[in-house]
């Protein structure tokens, strides 16, 4: 075995005695492809509860039953993702692993993409889903996550929901707001990106 592979070997196992296995009880999904937590817990309900208000808040046509319906699955499914990736507290330890293969899924990307498809199924009629993402180019970093704005409202009106921050805890607030991201438009793998100048165009 060449000493640089027994090296790396040897980091990420170091890695791993460091890190915390992150596992969530009372979470699965539904054979409607729902995900559902069986004992909510009072903050969780109340956290659930202040997301719904502030998707409300988004725009006067949003329909209050979607904006419960993503606030509730924003929590749940990320919870869920974290124990089908096997996920791994601190998130750049989980990178790290995810990288050298040792975890099917669990770079930010990974969490956009899952978040941003759960939700274009869907088929939302009162909000626009967005693919947002900071310090794009930059290799330490780059970060990607869902972003959701009322329908036919400018980007930089949206909330992030960010489940990658917190291992699986959802962290959500209004993009702008940001203390840690400089958040731009980017469609994903559903679009090119706009030429500089350009107009956003919405992904939905």
């Amino acid at each position: 075995m060449a000493f640089t592979k027994k090296i790396t070997i040897y980091f990420l196992l170091a890695l791993l005695t460091t890190g915390c296995s992150v596992q969530y009880s009372n979470v699965g999904m539904t054979a409607q492809g729902r995900p559902q937590i069986t004992n909510l817990k009072p903050k969780m309900q109340r956290d659930i509860q202040e997301l719904t208000g502030a998707l409300r808040s988004l725009g006067a046509n949003v329909n209050p039953r979607e904006a419960a319906e993503v606030a509730y699955d924003a929590y749940a499914y990320p919870l869920h993702l974290a124990n089908e990736w096997g996920l791994t507290w601190p998130p750049m330890l989980h990178n790290t692993l995810r990288n050298a293969n040792l975890r099917p899924k669990g770079l930010c990307t990974d969490w956009a993409s899952a978040m941003v498809d759960h939700m274009r199924r869907k088929n939302l009629r009162s909000f626009d889903i967005y693919w947002a993402v900071a310090f794009r180019g930059n290799p330490w970093r780059e970060h990607s996550t869902l972003l959701v704005t009322a329908k036919g409202k400018p980007f930089d009106t949206g909330i992030i929901l960010d489940p990658w921050r917190n291992s699986g805890k959802l962290y959500w607030l209004r993009h702008v707001e940001d203390p840690a991201y400089e958040w731009k438009y980017h469609a994903g793998p559903f679009g090119p990106l706009p030429k500089r100048g350009q107009s956003v165009q919405r992904i939905l």
